[in-house]
């Protein structure tokens, strides 16, 4: 008998309404806080409206994961509607704890394999399991070969991203304070990925044109590897910027689809306007 997989993630997938539609995508929402009001991200404030409370804000924005109650609520529901398989798969747990709150709460439903997975990532990098597992599962896929293919995405998975400002990340505490200071100080582009889970900084590089170009090196050596098929360009707050890039990209790698997405509310708290990044992976 086949199982039947539900997939869930969070809302810093920012995957495109009529993708988590089509692919029936459950969503669990993280929340940010503005002088002292929370709103959950992709409910009750929209990516445009962040962008410009923030502006108007009287302190830094910070944010806050979903509490296992609401995952102990969905996971039921999920339950009732015949399903006996949930694929939870979520941003990084080295800056959030919303990888572990799926997983503690899914060990409290009876009758229900709940297998929280930790994308290492965010944003559409997360997105692209989402989707994967969704496909997989829709298509009746057993359980073993969608985490099979998940680990292989993620073998070849790679992101890099830019910031305006390091001090939001710092003040958010997302990244050393001694790296923070460095970046003000000498006026840098600072280049940043993540490591075992945190956000670090890869390298230091003087202009944004510089930092664009070193990303590019990074990506064609991944395509030479065949770990590069499909890639988003993410930018915060700034399609334009993002979408030259995205057409730039298209027209020096066209074997690779590129694809542009953004940082919301959450992840456009640590990171801020204007940031731009890059993930890629296999298909």
């Amino acid at each position: 008998m086949n199982e039947k997989i539900a997939v869930v993630t969070d809302s810093t997938t920012y995957l495109p309404d009529e993708v988590k539609e089509q692919l029936r995508i459950n969503v669990v929402p993280l929340s940010v806080i503005i002088d002292g009001k929370s709103y959950r991200e992709g409910e009750e404030l929209s990516t445009a409206d962040f962008y410009k409370k923030v502006k108007e804000a009287e302190n830094f924005p910070t944010s806050s994961q979903p509490a296992p109650g609401e995952f102990i609520q969905l996971f039921e529901k999920l339950k009732e509607q015949g399903f006996d398989t949930v694929i939870s798969i979520h941003l990084s747990s080295g800056i959030s704890g919303t990888f572990q709150n799926a997983a503690s709460a899914g060990e409290l439903i009876d009758g229900l394999n709940v297998v929280a997975y930790d994308s290492e990532l965010s944003c559409m990098a997360q997105g692209m399991f989402a989707v994967k597992a969704a496909e997989m599962a829709l298509a009746n896929e057993p359980l073993e070969r969608i985490i099979s293919e998940l680990d292989k995405i993620k073998k070849a998975q790679d992101a890099y991203f830019m910031v305006d400002d390091l001090n939001n990340l710092q003040r958010g505490g997302r990244l050393n304070g001694a790296q923070a200071l460095v970046g003000s100080l000498l006026q840098i582009k600072p280049i940043l990925h993540f490591n075992d889970k945190q956000i670090v900084l890869f390298e230091k590089v003087r202009t944004q044109k510089k930092a664009l170009k070193r990303i590019e090196d990074i990506l064609e050596v991944a395509i030479k590897n065949k770990n590069a098929e499909k890639a988003y360009v993410i930018h915060g707050n700034d399609p334009e910027k993002g979408e030259t890039w995205r057409k730039h990209l298209e027209s020096k790698f066209p074997e690779v689809e590129f694809e542009l997405s953004y940082f919301g509310p959450v992840i456009g708290t640590h990171l801020g306007e204007g940031a731009l990044g890059l993930t890629w992976s296999i298909k």
